[in-house]
């Protein structure tokens, strides 16, 4: 039965969709809009008192944020929002700017029509992402935009580093930077979508080198926001950059 103390947007979502992921759904979105905020501990029992559900599909939800890279569980101590250290966020940027452009270049030369409808669909639903109460959407969208790349690599190892590099890089905390920024919405939706059709349309003409290209300048600009809103170091960020670099120039 579910009690009161849940907003009405809360029930919603957990009486349509599998609980377990509906409970993940409003705990994404709080840790995106920094009502959790980074080494918060996430209690199963006072989220099940909160939406109303028991305790089995809350542990479930939590565990479907430590696989996202959300949170962390502490041995003999429960689950917390991650807590990112300026060298785990660097050394993530670097891995991502080297495993975009191999995987784009995989993918431009795997990729089938088929996949690239989807890539096209995806594209169509993330235009309608644009104001901060679809933000926790929006980055589920991008992260499936990107995954569905690293597949059409079909480099089964690409696809396993991909997904762990993903969970290690801090981009919910970006997402977070909107709610405390909101006037940089529009520009921010708008650069990434604009990122991805780029993407997109360099797959299209099975074009490797400009795939891997747009997907490093797509990267940096994740990179800009790196150093603007969560205070890492522009030099360490630039040296990573650099190890990409001559891919950029062809």
């Amino acid at each position: 039965m579910l009690v009161n103390s849940r907003s009405n947007e809360e029930t919603e979502l957990i009486q349509k969709r599998p609980l377990k992921e509906d409970i993940f759904d409003v705990l994404h979105e709080k840790i995106i809009s920094g009502i959790y905020k980074p080494g918060d501990w996430l209690r199963q029992e006072d989220i099940a008192t909160q939406l109303g559900v028991s305790m089995t599909p809350v542990r479930e939800g939590l565990d479907l944020l430590v696989s996202a890279g959300l949170a962390e569980r502490v041995p003999y101590r429960g689950v917390r929002v991650r807590t990112i250290s300026p060298k785990d966020v660097v050394e993530a940027y670097g891995l991502r700017l080297v495993l975009e452009a191999l995987i784009a270049q995989e993918a431009a030369r795997n990729v089938t029509d088929e996949q690239i409808k989807d890539l096209e669909r995806m594209l169509g639903e993330m235009k309608k992402h644009d104001s901060l109460k679809e933000m926790s959407a929006e980055q589920k969208s991008s992260r499936e935009f990107h995954a569905a790349i690293a597949e059409a690599s079909r480099n089964d190892l690409l696809i396993k580093l991909y997904a762990i590099v993903t969970n290690a890089f801090p981009d919910w905390l970006l997402y977070e930077a909107l709610f405390r920024n909101p006037d940089l919405l529009a520009d921010s939706t708008a650069n990434t979508l604009k990122g991805h059709i780029a993407i997109v349309n360099a797959l299209k003409k099975r074009d490797g080198d400009q795939a891997a290209q747009k997907s490093i300048a797509h990267v940096i600009e994740s990179g800009r926001w790196l150093e603007e809103y969560l205070d890492i170091p522009a030099k360490l960020l630039h040296e990573k950059e650099q190890q990409v670099s001559p891919l950029l120039k062809k």
